[in-house]
C-alpha cells in the first residue's frame, strides 16, 4: 500500500528576499522543489506526488518536472489565498488513503523520515515528524520605559522545554480524518499555522516521529549555505596563520586597519599589521594558494607602507575566482600591552567588508602569555588566525 505526498510550493517567501517563489532558486546545482521531490520520488512507499504551486508557476513546475523526469507526480495544482488554502486544493487531487505533506522549502528530509512517518499516521491516524527543542525558550512581555522613552520587550518567564518540539514536515494523516478536520475547520473560520493543528481541533491525538536537525525549511539566504554543503557536496577548507612582527619607536601601531594610541608601533615593510597578516595566512593557506611571502613580498617596493587591508581586499578577490566564500575566521592577538579590546569591534567590521561577508563571521580576540616570552616583554606582537572556506 502506497501514499501519496502533497508539496505545498506556493509561497511568495519574502524573507527570502529574492522577490520570487524560492523553491525554483537553486542550490547545489538545481532547484529546492527538484532537491524535495527527488526524495519523496525515491521512497517506495510513496506512489504519487502532488505539487501545490502559484498559477503563474504552473509552466515552471511543469518543466521542472520534465527536465527531471519525475515521474510520480501525478498532479501540478495552483494553490489558493494561503497555505491552507492550498493544503486543501492540493487534497481534490489524492487518490490514496494516507496523505504526507511536506514543504516544498524542507529539501533535507529523508526517505527513513517519511517511511516513519507513514506507518504512525496508519496507526494513530495523524502524525508529525519533530526535534526535540535544544535552545532555551523565554516568553517576553512589553515594559514601558517612560515618558519619551518607549518600550522595551523583557523576559516574563523561562519556559520549560523538556516536553517541546520544534514541528517540522511531513505531517502525515488518514485522508478520512484529514478531510473532516478540513471541512470543520472552514465551517468555524479557522486557519491554523499547520494542519496537525486542525486534527488537534478534533480532538484527536498527533503522533511524534523523530525528524532531523537537518531537516530545515529555507527561509533566509543564510539558510542556503547549510543547505548547499549538506546537497551539494561542496569543498570545505582550513587554513592556518601565524605572524609576528617587532614592536619599535616612531612607527603607528596598525592593528586590524586601525590605528592604535600606543608608544611603539610594528616593524615591517608595509603597514605590518599582524593580525591581518595572519588572518591572510590562514586565507591563502585554506585555499592552497601560497602565502603572503609569495604574493606581496618585501622586495618590492610597491608593497612598501601599503595598508595591509588593501592587501587583503587583493586576497578576497583571489578567493572568489576560485569560487571561495568565508564561512569564518578566528584570529587571535597575542600581547601584553595594549588593551585591544576597545578596538574588536571596528576590526571586525572593517576585516569583514573587506572579505565581503557577515560581521557574524569573524572572531577576533586578545590575550597576553602572562609576561613570557617577547610577546610578555613587550617587544612584539604575536597573531594566530584560523579561517574555513566553503566552495559549492
Amino acid at each position: 500500500m502506497t501514499a501519496s505526498a502533497l508539496i505545498p510550493a506556493a509561497g511568495r517567501g519574502e524573507r527570502f528576499g529574492k522577490g520570487s517563489n524560492k523553491v525554483f532558486a537553486e542550490i547545489a546545482g538545481k532547484p529546492i522543489l527538484a532537491h524535495t521531490l527527488s526524495v519523496f520520488e525515491s521512497c517506495d512507499a510513496i506512489g504519487e506526488i502532488i505539487i501545490v504551486t502559484g498559477e503563474r508557476e504552473i509552466q515552471a513546475a511543469g518543466d521542472l518536472v520534465g527536465r527531471f523526469g519525475f515521474a510520480k507526480v501525478r498532479a501540478i495544482v495552483p494553490g489558493g489565498a494561503q497555505r491552507q488554502d492550498s493544503v486543501n486544493l492540493g487534497l481534490a487531487h489524492v487518490t490514496n488513503d494516507i496523505v504526507a505533506i511536506h514543504d516544498a522549502a524542507r529539501p533535507m528530509v529523508t526517505c527513513d523520515i517519511i517511511d516513519r512517518s507513514i506507518a504512525a499516521a496508519r496507526l494513530m491516524g495523524a502524525c508529525i515528524a519533530a526535534v526535540p527543542v535544544i535552545d532555551t525558550i523565554k516568553s517576553g512581555s512589553s515594559l514601558q520605559l517612560g515618558e519619551g522613552l518607549g518600550e522595551r520587550a523583557c523576559v516574563a518567564a523561562t519556559i520549560d522545554r523538556s516536553n517541546l518540539y520544534a514541528v517540522q514536515t511531513p505531517q502525515t494523516f488518514r485522508m478520512d480524518l484529514l478531510r473532516r478536520a478540513y471541512e470543520r475547520a472552514y465551517a468555524d473560520g479557522i486557519y491554523a499555522t499547520d494542519d496537525a493543528a486542525l486534527i488537534e481541533r478534533l480532538g484527536e491525538r498527533v503522533a511524534i516521529v523523530e525528524g532531523s536537525y537537518d531537516n530545515i525549511k529555507i527561509t533566509t539566504p543564510s539558510d542556503v549555505e547549510l543547505a548547499s554543503m549538506k546537497l551539494g557536496g561542496g569543498e570545505q577548507r582550513t587554513g592556518l596563520g601565524f605572524d609576528v612582527h617587532v614592536l619599535v619607536e616612531g612607527r603607528k601601531l596598525i592593528l586590524g586597519g586601525i590605528e592604535i594610541p600606543f608608544e611603539k608601533g610594528l616593524l615591517g615593510h608595509s603597514d605590518a599589521d599582524v593580525l591581518v597578516h595572519a588572518i591572510m595566512d590562514a586565507l591563502l593557506g585554506a585555499a592552497a594558494l601560497g602565502d603572503i611571502g609569495r604574493h606581496f613580498p618585501d622586495s618590492d617596493p610597491a608593497y612598501k607602507g601599503i595598508s595591509s587591508m588593501k592587501l587583503l581586499s587583493h586576497v578576497n578577490a583571489l578567493l572568489s575566482q576560485q569560487g571561495w566564500r568565508v564561512t569564518n575566521i578566528d584570529a587571535v592577538l597575542m600581547c601584553e600591552r595594549p588593551k585591544i579590546a576597545p578596538f574588536v569591534q571596528d576590526m571586525i567590521r572593517g576585516v569583514a567588508e573587506c572579505l565581503s561577508t557577515d560581521l557574524s563571521r569573524i572572531s577576533i580576540k586578545g590575550t597576553t602569555t602572562e609576561k613570557l616570552g617577547f610577546t610578555g616583554r613587550g617587544e612584539g606582537i604575536a597573531c594566530q588566525a584560523v579561517a574555513t572556506l566553503y566552495r559549492p
